[in-house]
């Protein structure tokens, strides 16, 4: 059974976002998340404000597993200061999980290779 999820961009929002509002929701974060987060002063809680209201503007990028794709949520969150908070998300709709595997501010320009190209682990 193949269990990752591939979906356009507008599917892609509206499963995210019902994964992320389910009681039964597992929640996992990547070491790159947590150390983007830290370093970016980013609330946990935020993180998932942006996954339950959030939007996927860009097409799905692929990971080191065939069966899942990542995804970039995109949202203002209450405590960012008007600004855009991206999450990058691989989702499990079966088993309602959310791997967090890398989060930044939009506006900032990226000093890390492989946050949006695909090199990141997964």
């Amino acid at each position: 059974m193949v269990r990752g999820c591939d979906w356009p961009k507008g599917q892609a929002t509206e499963e995210i976002r019902a994964i992320a509002r389910s009681d039964s929701l597992t929640i996992s974060y990547k070491r790159h998340a947590i150390e983007r987060i830290a370093e970016r002063n980013i609330i946990m809680g935020d993180v998932l404000y942006v996954l339950k209201t959030g939007f996927v503007h860009m097409e799905p990028m692929e990971t080191t597993r065939a069966a899942y794709k990542k995804y970039a949520m995109e949202g203002l969150c209450p405590n960012g200061g008007n600004r855009t908070l991206r999450v990058i998300v691989v989702p499990e709709k079966a088993a309602v999980f959310l791997k967090i595997v890398s989060v930044m501010w939009v506006d900032e320009v990226s000093t890390r290779a492989g946050t949006l190209n695909g090199e990141d682990d997964e």
